[in-house]
């Protein structure tokens, strides 16, 4: 009988926080405590850039934005939110976009299936995925289980379950 397997991944849906952006924009525009207080929430590049006239406004529409990402779903592990910045008459609140499984976070992963799941669970590290294999698929669903529970500091996502 062949191994079953899935790939444990770090990925952020685009749509989605495309959409949840979209929203926290849509709603800092015509929300009255919001009105000229130049609040502007936009993905540039790789980050999330946060701008308004004060700093308590800038931290205000942070707080929109991540409702926003709960509600559709985006972990806010994904984001990684700096204190906000003053820029000329601006506030500016940037937050890098984390995606991926670094070695060391992948070395975590492998670590915790090797001494917490099943002895048949093999986890290797490809790039900045773990594969995870087992003859068994309830032994696979025991690893997800297991590492859905541990307290990791980054988002994970289980892909390609065979």
């Amino acid at each position: 009988m062949a191994d079953s397997s899935f790939d444990i991944v770090s990925k952020i849906d685009r749509m989605e926080l495309d959409n949840a952006l979209n929203q926290a924009s849509r709603e800092v525009s015509t929300r009255f405590d919001f009105k000229d207080t130049g609040v502007k929430i936009e993905l540039s590049g790789e980050r999330i850039l946060v701008e308004a006239e004060t700093e308590e406004r800038a931290k205000a529409a942070l707080e929109v934005l991540k409702e926003k990402m709960v509600k559709r779903n985006v972990s806010l592990k994904h984001l990684e939110i700096k204190d906000p910045e003053q820029s000329g008459k601006v506030f500016k609140i940037f937050a890098p976009i984390k995606e991926g499984i670094s070695t060391e976070n992948a070395k975590k992963i492998t670590k915790l299936l090797k001494d917490d799941a099943a002895k048949s669970v093999k986890a290797t590290i490809q790039g900045d995925a773990v594969r995870v294999a087992s003859k068994s698929k309830d032994d696979l669903q025991d690893a997800i289980a297991l590492v859905k529970g541990a307290k990791l500091d980054f988002a994970v996502q289980f892909t390609n379950y065979r």
